[in-house]
Protein backbone atom coordinates (compact mmCIF):
# COMPACT_ATOMS: atom_id res chain seq x y z
CA UNK A 1 0.00 0.00 0.00
CA UNK A 2 1.55 3.63 -1.19
CA UNK A 3 1.63 5.67 1.99
CA UNK A 4 0.61 9.22 1.62
CA UNK A 5 2.73 12.29 2.35
CA UNK A 6 2.56 14.09 5.60
CA UNK A 7 3.76 17.29 3.69
CA UNK A 8 0.59 20.00 3.22
CA UNK A 9 1.08 21.36 0.26
CA UNK A 10 1.38 25.32 -0.44
CA UNK A 11 -0.90 25.29 -3.83
CA UNK A 12 0.53 27.23 -6.45
CA UNK A 13 -3.38 29.37 -7.04
CA UNK A 14 -6.16 29.14 -4.94
CA UNK A 15 -9.22 31.63 -6.37
CA UNK A 16 -10.33 34.21 -4.23
CA UNK A 17 -13.93 33.26 -3.81
CA UNK A 18 -16.81 33.72 -0.78
CA UNK A 19 -20.37 34.13 -0.10
CA UNK A 20 -21.34 36.77 -3.35
CA UNK A 21 -20.60 33.61 -6.04
CA UNK A 22 -23.11 31.53 -4.27
CA UNK A 23 -25.52 34.49 -3.89
CA UNK A 24 -25.12 35.15 -7.84
CA UNK A 25 -25.42 31.09 -8.53
CA UNK A 26 -28.92 31.14 -5.99
CA UNK A 27 -30.33 33.77 -7.89
CA UNK A 28 -29.75 31.86 -11.36
CA UNK A 29 -30.65 28.87 -9.98
CA UNK A 30 -34.33 30.58 -8.40
CA UNK A 31 -35.23 31.66 -12.14
CA UNK A 32 -34.74 28.34 -13.64
CA UNK A 33 -32.83 30.25 -16.48
CA UNK A 34 -29.57 28.31 -16.50
CA UNK A 35 -28.73 28.93 -20.18
CA UNK A 36 -26.97 31.57 -21.71
CA UNK A 37 -29.46 34.69 -20.64
CA UNK A 38 -29.81 37.86 -18.46
CA UNK A 39 -26.91 37.03 -16.14
CA UNK A 40 -24.63 36.37 -18.99
CA UNK A 41 -25.63 39.82 -20.24
CA UNK A 42 -25.09 41.62 -17.00
CA UNK A 43 -21.47 39.96 -16.73
CA UNK A 44 -20.73 41.18 -20.23
CA UNK A 45 -22.14 44.89 -19.78
CA UNK A 46 -19.62 44.83 -16.20
CA UNK A 47 -16.92 43.86 -18.41
CA UNK A 48 -17.28 46.62 -20.71
CA UNK A 49 -17.46 48.96 -18.36
CA UNK A 50 -14.29 48.29 -16.71
CA UNK A 51 -12.31 48.13 -19.61
CA UNK A 52 -13.90 50.90 -21.85
CA UNK A 53 -14.41 48.34 -24.52
CA UNK A 54 -17.42 49.54 -26.98
CA UNK A 55 -19.18 45.52 -26.79
CA UNK A 56 -18.12 42.13 -24.72
CA UNK A 57 -19.19 38.63 -25.57
CA UNK A 58 -18.95 36.05 -23.20
CA UNK A 59 -17.41 32.87 -24.53
CA UNK A 60 -17.05 29.67 -23.26
CA UNK A 61 -13.20 29.73 -22.89
CA UNK A 62 -10.47 32.01 -24.06
CA UNK A 63 -9.62 29.24 -26.78
CA UNK A 64 -13.02 29.87 -28.30
CA UNK A 65 -12.76 33.34 -28.03
CA UNK A 66 -9.52 32.97 -29.67
CA UNK A 67 -10.71 30.60 -32.63
CA UNK A 68 -13.92 32.64 -32.85
CA UNK A 69 -12.09 36.11 -33.78
CA UNK A 70 -10.02 34.24 -36.49
CA UNK A 71 -13.37 33.34 -38.02
CA UNK A 72 -15.05 36.73 -37.92
CA UNK A 73 -11.65 38.10 -39.83
CA UNK A 74 -12.52 35.44 -42.27
CA UNK A 75 -9.33 34.16 -41.78
CA UNK A 76 -8.72 30.88 -44.60
CA UNK A 77 -6.75 28.28 -45.03
CA UNK A 78 -3.06 29.22 -46.52
CA UNK A 79 -3.49 32.86 -44.45
CA UNK A 80 -0.18 32.96 -42.42
CA UNK A 81 -1.27 33.86 -38.40
CA UNK A 82 1.91 35.84 -36.58
CA UNK A 83 1.67 34.46 -32.65
CA UNK A 84 3.90 34.98 -30.06
CA UNK A 85 5.84 31.56 -29.69
CA UNK A 86 5.88 31.68 -25.68
CA UNK A 87 2.45 30.97 -24.89
CA UNK A 88 -0.16 27.66 -24.60
CA UNK A 89 -0.67 25.75 -27.42
CA UNK A 90 -4.25 26.77 -27.45
CA UNK A 91 -3.17 30.51 -29.36
CA UNK A 92 -1.93 28.70 -31.83
CA UNK A 93 -4.21 25.62 -32.30
CA UNK A 94 -7.04 27.49 -33.09
CA UNK A 95 -5.18 29.47 -36.18
CA UNK A 96 -4.36 25.39 -37.06
CA UNK A 97 -7.78 24.54 -36.95
CA UNK A 98 -8.84 26.89 -39.56
CA UNK A 99 -6.11 25.87 -41.61
CA UNK A 100 -4.26 28.68 -41.69
CA UNK A 101 -0.69 28.98 -40.92
CA UNK A 102 0.94 29.79 -37.41
CA UNK A 103 4.22 31.80 -37.81
CA UNK A 104 6.10 31.46 -34.72
CA UNK A 105 7.38 34.80 -33.54
CA UNK A 106 9.94 35.19 -30.73
CA UNK A 107 9.75 37.22 -27.24
CA UNK A 108 11.84 39.72 -25.21
CA UNK A 109 13.39 38.03 -22.94
CA UNK A 110 12.35 41.10 -20.19
CA UNK A 111 8.57 40.80 -20.34
CA UNK A 112 8.02 37.70 -22.24
CA UNK A 113 5.96 39.11 -24.72
CA UNK A 114 6.14 39.03 -28.18
CA UNK A 115 9.36 40.50 -30.05
CA UNK A 116 8.87 43.24 -32.39
CA UNK A 117 12.02 43.51 -34.30
CA UNK A 118 10.84 39.97 -35.33
CA UNK A 119 7.28 40.50 -35.58
CA UNK A 120 8.45 42.87 -38.41
CA UNK A 121 10.15 40.74 -40.15
CA UNK A 122 8.01 37.73 -40.48
CA UNK A 123 5.35 39.38 -42.20
CA UNK A 124 5.02 38.74 -45.84
CA UNK A 125 1.74 38.97 -48.16
CA UNK A 126 0.31 35.84 -46.91
CA UNK A 127 0.07 37.41 -43.60
CA UNK A 128 -3.52 37.77 -42.26
CA UNK A 129 -3.27 38.68 -38.49
CA UNK A 130 -1.26 39.21 -35.26
CA UNK A 131 -1.69 37.10 -31.76
CA UNK A 132 0.46 38.80 -29.05
CA UNK A 133 0.31 37.43 -26.25
CA UNK A 134 -0.06 39.31 -22.37
CA UNK A 135 2.17 37.30 -20.55
CA UNK A 136 1.54 36.51 -17.09
CA UNK A 137 -0.33 39.42 -16.58
CA UNK A 138 2.31 41.60 -18.58
CA UNK A 139 0.77 44.19 -21.67
CA UNK A 140 2.88 43.16 -24.78
CA UNK A 141 4.19 46.60 -26.65
CA UNK A 142 0.86 47.36 -27.89
CA UNK A 143 2.39 51.06 -29.57
CA UNK A 144 5.08 49.25 -31.57
CA UNK A 145 2.63 46.07 -32.56
CA UNK A 146 -0.23 48.67 -33.68
CA UNK A 147 2.08 50.71 -35.54
CA UNK A 148 3.62 47.56 -37.41
CA UNK A 149 0.08 46.35 -37.78
CA UNK A 150 -1.04 49.76 -39.72
CA UNK A 151 1.38 49.93 -42.11
CA UNK A 152 0.59 46.69 -43.65
CA UNK A 153 -3.43 46.80 -42.58
CA UNK A 154 -3.69 43.57 -40.46
CA UNK A 155 -5.83 43.36 -37.87
CA UNK A 156 -4.61 42.58 -34.00
CA UNK A 157 -6.12 40.19 -31.88
CA UNK A 158 -4.70 40.31 -28.12
CA UNK A 159 -4.65 37.19 -26.05
CA UNK A 160 -5.57 38.74 -22.78
CA UNK A 161 -5.84 35.68 -21.35
CA UNK A 162 -3.79 36.34 -18.30
CA UNK A 163 -4.54 40.42 -18.45
CA UNK A 164 -7.40 41.29 -17.11
CA UNK A 165 -7.03 44.63 -14.94
CA UNK A 166 -3.60 45.04 -16.35
CA UNK A 167 -3.04 48.80 -18.09
CA UNK A 168 -0.73 49.83 -21.15
CA UNK A 169 0.15 53.45 -19.74
CA UNK A 170 -3.58 54.61 -19.52
CA UNK A 171 -5.88 51.80 -21.32
CA UNK A 172 -7.26 48.13 -20.51
CA UNK A 173 -5.28 45.03 -21.98
CA UNK A 174 -8.58 43.57 -24.02
CA UNK A 175 -9.28 47.63 -25.47
CA UNK A 176 -6.30 47.67 -27.02
CA UNK A 177 -6.57 46.24 -30.67
CA UNK A 178 -9.14 44.80 -32.82
CA UNK A 179 -10.34 42.32 -30.60
CA UNK A 180 -9.57 40.88 -27.20
CA UNK A 181 -10.13 37.66 -25.64
CA UNK A 182 -9.89 37.41 -21.65
CA UNK A 183 -9.64 33.97 -19.87
CA UNK A 184 -11.69 32.85 -16.41
CA UNK A 185 -9.81 29.60 -16.25
CA UNK A 186 -9.16 29.14 -12.13
CA UNK A 187 -5.45 30.37 -12.21
CA UNK A 188 -6.29 33.85 -13.34
CA UNK A 189 -7.18 36.66 -11.67
CA UNK A 190 -10.96 36.19 -12.07
CA UNK A 191 -12.72 33.13 -12.57
CA UNK A 192 -15.71 31.48 -13.76
CA UNK A 193 -14.20 27.59 -13.59
CA UNK A 194 -14.61 27.77 -17.32
CA UNK A 195 -14.94 30.80 -19.57
CA UNK A 196 -13.95 33.70 -21.74
CA UNK A 197 -14.57 37.05 -23.40
CA UNK A 198 -14.26 38.87 -26.65
CA UNK A 199 -14.36 42.74 -26.99
CA UNK A 200 -14.22 45.45 -29.37
CA UNK A 201 -15.03 48.56 -30.77
CA UNK A 202 -16.10 47.20 -34.11
CA UNK A 203 -19.72 47.48 -34.75
CA UNK A 204 -19.63 44.46 -37.58
CA UNK A 205 -17.35 42.24 -36.10
CA UNK A 206 -19.48 42.43 -32.94
CA UNK A 207 -22.49 41.62 -35.08
CA UNK A 208 -20.47 38.90 -36.85
CA UNK A 209 -19.72 37.13 -32.82
CA UNK A 210 -23.40 37.55 -31.94
CA UNK A 211 -24.45 35.48 -34.70
CA UNK A 212 -21.93 32.85 -34.98
CA UNK A 213 -21.81 32.28 -31.13
CA UNK A 214 -24.73 30.85 -31.30
CA UNK A 215 -25.50 28.48 -33.74
CA UNK A 216 -26.02 31.45 -36.70
CA UNK A 217 -29.68 31.82 -35.80
CA UNK A 218 -31.18 34.96 -35.91
CA UNK A 219 -34.37 35.00 -33.60
CA UNK A 220 -37.41 35.84 -36.11
CA UNK A 221 -40.89 35.75 -34.10
CA UNK A 222 -41.11 32.61 -32.40
CA UNK A 223 -38.37 30.98 -33.47
CA UNK A 224 -34.81 31.33 -35.02
CA UNK A 225 -33.99 31.61 -38.76
CA UNK A 226 -30.37 30.22 -39.16
CA UNK A 227 -28.15 32.37 -41.43
CA UNK A 228 -24.87 30.92 -40.63
CA UNK A 229 -23.58 27.41 -39.74
CA UNK A 230 -22.04 29.09 -36.26
CA UNK A 231 -21.22 27.51 -32.76
CA UNK A 232 -22.17 26.67 -29.30
CA UNK A 233 -19.56 28.90 -27.77
CA UNK A 234 -21.49 30.54 -25.28
CA UNK A 235 -21.16 30.76 -21.30
CA UNK A 236 -24.30 29.34 -19.34
CA UNK A 237 -25.80 32.25 -16.18
CA UNK A 238 -24.50 29.37 -13.90
CA UNK A 239 -20.78 30.73 -14.76
CA UNK A 240 -21.60 34.60 -15.39
CA UNK A 241 -23.23 34.58 -12.06
CA UNK A 242 -19.49 33.52 -10.62
CA UNK A 243 -18.45 35.80 -13.08
CA UNK A 244 -20.87 39.06 -11.69
CA UNK A 245 -19.25 38.20 -8.26
CA UNK A 246 -15.91 38.20 -9.51
CA UNK A 247 -15.80 41.72 -11.58
CA UNK A 248 -16.92 43.24 -8.06
CA UNK A 249 -13.40 42.00 -6.75
CA UNK A 250 -11.44 42.60 -9.33
CA UNK A 251 -9.86 46.45 -8.32
CA UNK A 252 -8.91 44.99 -5.19
CA UNK A 253 -7.46 41.48 -7.08
CA UNK A 254 -5.23 43.81 -8.99
CA UNK A 255 -3.80 45.79 -6.12
CA UNK A 256 -3.26 42.99 -3.53
CA UNK A 257 -1.58 40.95 -6.38
CA UNK A 258 0.47 43.42 -7.22
CA UNK A 259 1.46 44.15 -3.57
CA UNK A 260 1.96 40.62 -2.98
CA UNK A 261 4.42 40.47 -5.95
CA UNK A 262 5.90 43.44 -4.48
CA UNK A 263 6.62 42.11 -1.68
CA UNK A 264 7.89 38.29 -2.65
CA UNK A 265 10.16 40.68 -5.13
CA UNK A 266 12.12 42.28 -2.05
CA UNK A 267 12.22 38.53 -0.71
CA UNK A 268 13.91 37.19 -3.54
CA UNK A 269 15.97 39.95 -4.92
CA UNK A 270 19.34 39.30 -3.17
CA UNK A 271 19.45 35.76 -4.22
CA UNK A 272 21.79 34.62 -6.65
CA UNK A 273 21.20 32.83 -9.94
CA UNK A 274 17.45 34.40 -10.35
CA UNK A 275 16.13 37.05 -12.50
CA UNK A 276 12.53 38.77 -10.70
CA UNK A 277 9.96 39.64 -12.93
CA UNK A 278 10.15 42.95 -14.67
CA UNK A 279 7.53 45.42 -14.87
CA UNK A 280 7.91 47.43 -18.40
CA UNK A 281 7.86 50.95 -19.21
CA UNK A 282 4.29 51.27 -20.16
CA UNK A 283 3.88 49.43 -16.27
CA UNK A 284 0.43 47.82 -15.31
CA UNK A 285 1.70 44.29 -14.73
CA UNK A 286 -0.97 42.58 -12.53
CA UNK A 287 1.36 39.39 -11.78
CA UNK A 288 -1.50 36.58 -12.74
CA UNK A 289 1.68 34.50 -12.43
CA UNK A 290 4.77 35.50 -10.65
CA UNK A 291 7.87 34.12 -13.10
CA UNK A 292 11.10 34.45 -12.37
CA UNK A 293 14.31 33.38 -14.95
CA UNK A 294 16.96 31.32 -13.39
CA UNK A 295 20.43 31.61 -15.07
CA UNK A 296 22.19 29.15 -17.62
CA UNK A 297 23.61 25.97 -15.36
CA UNK A 298 20.85 26.25 -13.13
CA UNK A 299 18.87 23.11 -13.17
CA UNK A 300 15.39 24.09 -13.40
CA UNK A 301 13.43 21.33 -13.66
CA UNK A 302 15.42 19.90 -10.62
CA UNK A 303 14.10 23.31 -8.55
CA UNK A 304 10.88 22.18 -9.07
CA UNK A 305 10.92 18.86 -7.80
CA UNK A 306 13.13 19.96 -4.82
CA UNK A 307 10.32 22.87 -4.09
CA UNK A 308 7.64 20.00 -4.33
CA UNK A 309 9.56 17.87 -1.67
CA UNK A 310 9.63 20.89 0.30
CA UNK A 311 5.49 21.25 0.19
CA UNK A 312 5.67 24.19 -2.33
CA UNK A 313 3.59 23.81 -5.64
CA UNK A 314 5.85 25.46 -8.31
CA UNK A 315 5.98 24.50 -12.04
CA UNK A 316 7.44 25.96 -15.71
CA UNK A 317 6.15 29.47 -17.17
CA UNK A 318 4.77 28.55 -20.20
CA UNK A 319 5.46 26.66 -23.74
CA UNK A 320 7.40 27.80 -26.09
CA UNK A 321 5.54 26.46 -28.97
CA UNK A 322 8.28 25.75 -31.54
CA UNK A 323 10.05 23.48 -29.36
CA UNK A 324 6.64 20.73 -29.18
CA UNK A 325 6.05 17.88 -30.97
CA UNK A 326 3.59 18.61 -33.01
CA UNK A 327 4.88 22.23 -34.40
CA UNK A 328 8.30 20.45 -35.53
CA UNK A 329 6.38 17.93 -37.29
CA UNK A 330 3.97 19.90 -39.20
CA UNK A 331 5.83 23.38 -39.67
CA UNK A 332 9.48 22.20 -39.32
CA UNK A 333 10.49 24.15 -36.29
CA UNK A 334 13.56 22.96 -34.30
CA UNK A 335 14.15 23.35 -30.87
CA UNK A 336 16.10 26.39 -30.10
CA UNK A 337 15.25 28.10 -32.97
CA UNK A 338 13.50 31.11 -31.65
CA UNK A 339 16.67 31.70 -29.05
CA UNK A 340 15.22 33.94 -26.29
CA UNK A 341 11.64 31.82 -26.34
CA UNK A 342 13.47 28.62 -25.71
CA UNK A 343 15.72 30.30 -22.94
CA UNK A 344 11.94 31.11 -21.42
CA UNK A 345 10.94 27.75 -21.95
CA UNK A 346 13.59 25.77 -20.20
CA UNK A 347 14.62 28.85 -17.42
CA UNK A 348 11.60 30.09 -16.04
CA UNK A 349 9.66 28.93 -13.00
CA UNK A 350 6.28 29.87 -11.83
CA UNK A 351 5.29 30.69 -7.77
CA UNK A 352 2.45 30.64 -5.78
CA UNK A 353 1.01 33.82 -5.78
CA UNK A 354 -2.58 34.32 -4.67
CA UNK A 355 -4.60 36.43 -2.93
CA UNK A 356 -4.87 34.79 0.28
CA UNK A 357 -1.29 34.91 0.71
CA UNK A 358 0.57 36.16 4.35
CA UNK A 359 3.68 37.23 5.09
CA UNK A 360 4.83 34.09 6.18
CA UNK A 361 3.88 32.26 3.57
CA UNK A 362 6.12 34.47 1.07
CA UNK A 363 8.92 34.23 3.79
CA UNK A 364 8.85 30.27 3.24
CA UNK A 365 8.46 30.10 -0.43
CA UNK A 366 11.66 33.03 -0.80
CA UNK A 367 13.77 30.81 1.82
CA UNK A 368 12.94 27.55 0.59
CA UNK A 369 13.60 28.67 -2.76
CA UNK A 370 17.02 29.89 -1.76
CA UNK A 371 18.27 27.09 -0.20
CA UNK A 372 17.05 24.61 -3.16
CA UNK A 373 19.00 26.88 -5.80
Amino acid sequence: MVQESSITMMRLNIPFTNNRELEEIAKVLSTGYFTQGPKTIEFEQQVADYIGSKFAFAMSSCTTALHLSLVVLDIKPGDEILVSDFTFPATANVVVQLGATPVLVDIDLDTFTINVDDLRKKITPKTKAIIPVDAFGCAANYDAINTIAAAHNLPVIEDAATSIGTKYYDRFCGNLTTLGCFSFHPRKVITTGEGGMITTNDAHLAERIKLLRSHGGVRAGNWFQYEEAGFNYRLSDILSAMGVAQMEKLTWLVERKRELASSLSGRLLHIPGIRIPLEPKWGGHIYQSYVILVDEGIHRNKIIEDMKAHGIETTLGTYALHDQPFFQREFGYQSGQLPNSHVAFTRTITLPLYPQMTESDLDLVASTLKEVI
